[in-house]
């Protein structure tokens, strides 16, 4: 099992609470232009948010809405991002990025879900030197993809690094290029299974045992609360 598999889990049960989803990437949506304005093309952080949404399937009423949103004069939600790092269980590293209206209520259940399943919640840092953040463009295997020539247009497009791995291929972007390098793959025909920016583990931490389900519940609990952005781990899967 790779990343490729961890992506479509991941999905499967974002589909099950398609709501919540929905609400998270919205307050994304809404927080990215007020920060840095209703164009997409200008602004890098509205791009990816709405690259999100749309790969949750998330309806564009609900992406207009969240538009309106963000350029609302009268809209008094503030919400604040704050980036949590610490352990879990087995040692596995996480850094956490949260949208918060409520900064201690955000923080107290960080650390209540990490103290009730093993982790630990760290200082700023500890964790965040053993990632690097890069886009990433996630593509499944099939009969019809050459490695070859799909290496030969990601690399032409711009990325820094091609994998295949078992069950798919990882290219692997600067951040800012990540959205750039998909178009062009997409506009020779492949089908993306997904792209973004993420934090990517120099090292991976294997999990074993009984810390493989209390890792799983941990990031269940933290999927569940709306406050929580996205969790990045280096499990080694």
């Amino acid at each position: 099992m790779g990343r490729i598999h961890n992506i479509e889990g991941r999905k499967n049960k974002q589909d099950s609470k398609r709501a919540a989803v929905f609400t998270k990437y919205a307050r994304l949506i809404t927080v990215a232009v007020k920060e840095g304005g209703p164009d997409p093309e200008y602004n890098a952080s509205l791009k990816t948010a709405i690259e999100k949404a749309k790969a949750m399937n998330m309806p564009n009423d609900n992406i207009e809405r969240a538009l309106k949103k963000g350029t609302g004069a009268g809209d008094s939600e503030n919400f604040e991002s704050i980036v949590y790092e610490g352990y879990g269980p087995g040692g596995v590293a996480m850094i956490i990025e949260t949208l918060t209206d409520n900064k201690n209520r955000t923080a107290g259940n960080v650390r209540y879900y990490l103290d009730k399943n093993g982790g630990n919640l760290g200082t700023s840092g500890c964790v965040s030197f053993m990632f690097d953040r890069k886009g990433i463009i996630l593509i499944k295997k099939s009969d019809d993809i050459s490695e070859d020539s799909l290496m030969e247009v990601a690399l032409e497009a711009g990325a820094e690094d091609f994998l295949s791995e078992e069950d798919g291929f990882e290219i692997y972007t600067d951040p800012s290029s990540v959205y750039e390098v998909k178009d062009a793959i997409q506009a020779k025909g492949y089908d993306i299974l997904s792209a973004e920016v993420s934090m990517i583990p120099q090292t991976y931490t294997a999990v074993e045992g009984s810390a493989v389900k209390q890792l799983e519940k941990l990031l269940d609990m933290l999927d569940d609360d709306d406050d929580i952005q996205e969790v990045y781990t280096n499990q080694q899967v």
